[in-house]
This record gives C-alpha cells, structure tokens and sequence, in this order.
C-alpha cells in the first residue's frame, strides 16, 4: 500500500495502525494537533503531547484521557464534562473534578473511593438512583435522592419518616419499596391514589375487625 492510501485508512480507522503494528510518527506540535482534532484516540500515539495537544484529544473524545498518564486540571475536567465517567480513568481527581464529573452524570460517583458530602449531594440531585453506590449516606443525601427520584428509596435500608414522605411525594409508586411506612406516608399515598376516600368522615386506618 503506498503512503497516500495508508494514511487515508490510518484517518477513518485509527485502530488499524495498532492491530497492524504500526505507530505512526508526529513529530511536531502542528502534526500533533491535527492528528487529535481529527480523532483524539490518536495520541496514545504521541509520546509526550503538552496541554495544548491533550485538550485538542478530549475535546475530540472524551476517552482518549486513558491514555494520558498524568492529564492537566484542565484536561480532566474537559473530559469530565464531556461524560462523567471518565473520571474511571484519572488517579486521585480533586474535588472540582469530581463536582463536574457527577454534575454531568451522578453514576460516575460509582468510580470515587471517598467523595465528601458535597459531591454525594450534587451526584443523587443529577440521579436519585446514584445513592445506591454511597455507604451510609447521611439524611440530608437521603432527601436529596428521593426528592429526585422517589424509586431511590429502594436502594436504602432504614428510611426514616421524612425520606419516606419525600419518596412518596415524589412518585406514590415508590410505597411498593418501603417495607414498614409510616402511617403518614400511607395517608400521603391514599391522598394520590384515592382522594375521595379521605374525605369520607367514615374512614379510617384501621384495619377492619374480623
């Protein structure tokens, strides 16, 4: 094959290079930036891209951070925003990057050994349903979750009062997943369910005498 038709199959399938051996070279700075504004998966071929050359990959695609051994701030976050879960591929991300990372999408919170209150907060106000990758979440993440999505409430083991209620506003549905409710959260369903019944002066939450 010449190097016209390579370099034509190198720009539509970039992985070919790789699965046939083949590392092209780009050796100055204008190279390197056109090669990854054309596919950012083109600087795992780059040995050492300064910042400008990293953004212009991330930008392109997100993904192409996991071949960066130690991306930028700015990298990081550029590819965080793009999707969140790239944050899998970056060592120890501050906690910037870990806001922006869940803002975008709170299941990436999955990928944090510790976050901090804040980031478990912006994560289940992105996606309720995110809590179920947090141990012990406090109540005020517990609110937060369930007031986004109600169904959440299946992913906590000992929903207090308040949560249940908050859960059951948000979609009566979620009762089905509360073990114990409260009598107030059971009236709160009814109240969505069945109003009428509530105003009948002859209704009550007894259960019927056998």
């Amino acid at each position: 094959m010449n190097k016209n038709k390579w370099e034509q199959l190198i720009k539509k399938a970039p992985h070919a290079a790789k699965l046939l051996g083949y590392h092209p070279q780009y050796k100055t700075k204008q190279q390197q930036l056109a090669a990854v504004k054309q596919n950012g998966y083109n600087i795992q071929w780059i040995s050492n891209p300064d910042k400008d050359v990293q953004l212009e990959a991330v930008k392109q695609h997100g993904w192409s951070i996991q071949y960066l051994s130690n991306p930028d701030k700015d990298v990081q976050l550029e590819a965080v925003k793009q999707h969140g879960w790239n944050i899998r591929y970056l060592f120890n991300p501050d906690k910037d990057v870990q806001l922006a990372a869940v803002k975008q999408n709170g299941y990436s919170i999955r990928y944090l050994s510790n976050p901090d209150k804040d980031v478990q907060l912006k994560a289940v106000k992105q996606n309720g349903n995110s809590i179920q990758y947090l141990f012990n979440p406090d109540k005020d993440v517990q609110l937060a979750a369930v007031k986004q999505n109600g169904y959440s409430i299946r992913c906590l083991s000992n929903p207090d009062k308040d949560v249940q209620l908050e859960a059951v506003k948000q979609n009566w549905k979620s009762i089905q997943w509360i073990s114990n409710p409260d009598k107030e959260v059971v009236v709160r369903y009814l109240m969505e369910v069945c109003p009428e019944l509530l105003v009948n002066p002859e209704f009550d939450l007894e259960p019927p005498d056998e």
